[in-house]
């Protein structure tokens, strides 16, 4: 098939990029580069099954393709922060671009929602049919909200027009082609310890995420995008769970790092907990992340290696 990745030059983006090749598929990637990294498809630009086209989803695209996973937005505070209104602008008029594309050709469309749609969650771990406490107002907004308007117009394009969609909620994925200055705290807490620097911890560190090794991530959503019939959304991560200090001695351990633990006040609206509701995509997908956190994290701190 001819498959269209949007956001293709971004961390997960480039990655699916590489798995669909491997399956494959003719890729066409498209991105702008406003937080993209044209870098992480260096490797494909010789090959004859992909092609890389500079645009901004916010613009319509013309083109012919059989599939199409939209990631085009920045997914990190420290990015998508930095221009707010052209995150919630790249979140609504890039759904809509794509999902008439997809109506145009009949193409199925997956689209990249996150766990954002869930807030600061009262609900503990999160389910898909958990609706979420989002900040309207709040700094993060621009990317929350955008989310979930984005997942209300795939499912009204679905049942208005019969576009064949998927919706997948991932869940926080590090890996390696993460972006330097991303502000997550994987590659905070990576790039602090490499370089001999106190990581930065926000409130007491009790705080927890999930972390999903990327291989494991692209495996699920690949598998969602061909699936038959459900529209999702389905949520995409690992349950493993772990404090903000765990992850930073971790980290110091393997590292071998004398760096120390610097604590800061907590950035508004950021959630106290975050961990996915894994038992839908096990039984749609026969899903479930593989990849032990020692594994993940010693081949992201290789990577982190060759780019500092």
């Amino acid at each position: 098939m001819k498959v269209l990745v949007t956001g293709a030059a971004g961390f997960l983006g480039s990655h699916l990029c590489d798995s669909l090749l491997k399956q494959g598929h003719e890729v066409i990637g498209v991105d702008n580069f406003f937080t993209g990294n044209k870098r992480n498809l260096s490797h494909l630009l010789g090959n004859p099954s992909f092609d890389l086209i500079r645009h901004d989803v916010t613009f319509p695209l013309y083109i012919e393709c059989d599939a199409i996973l939209n990631f085009a937005c920045p997914a990190s505070p420290v990015h998508y922060q930095r221009n707010p209104v052209e995150t919630l602008k790249t979140n609504v008029h890039g759904a809509i671009n794509m999902l008439g594309l997809a109506k145009r050709t009949g193409a199925r469309i997956l689209q990249a929602s996150t766990s954002e749609v869930y807030g600061d969650p009262e609900v503990h771990p999160q389910p898909e049919s958990y609706r979420g406490q989002v900040n309207p107002l709040g700094p993060r907004a621009c990317y929350d909200e955008g989310k979930r308007a984005a997942e209300t117009l795939f499912m009204d394009y679905h049942r208005q027009y019969g576009v064949d969609i998927r919706i997948v909620r991932i869940f926080n994925t590090y890996g390696p082609r993460m972006a330097i200055d991303d502000g997550r705290v994987v590659s905070n807490f990576i790039v602090s310890a490499l370089k001999g620097k106190p990581l930065t911890i926000y409130g007491d560190g009790s705080q927890t995420r999930s972390f999903c090794y990327v291989d494991d991530l692209i495996d699920g959503i690949l598998k969602m995008l061909w699936q038959e019939p459900s529209t999702g959304p389905v949520n995409l991560g690992t349950d493993y769970e772990m404090t903000m200090v765990e992850l930073a001695e971790l980290i110091l351990k393997m590292t071998e790092s004398k760096s120390t633990l610097e604590l800061h006040s907590l950035p508004k609206d950021d959630p106290k907990q975050r961990r996915p509701e894994l038992s839908l995509a096990l039984k749609l997908l026969d899903w479930s992340p593989t990849t032990k956190p020692e594994i993940g994290l010693k081949k992201t701190i290789e990577y982190f290696k060759t780019v500092i």
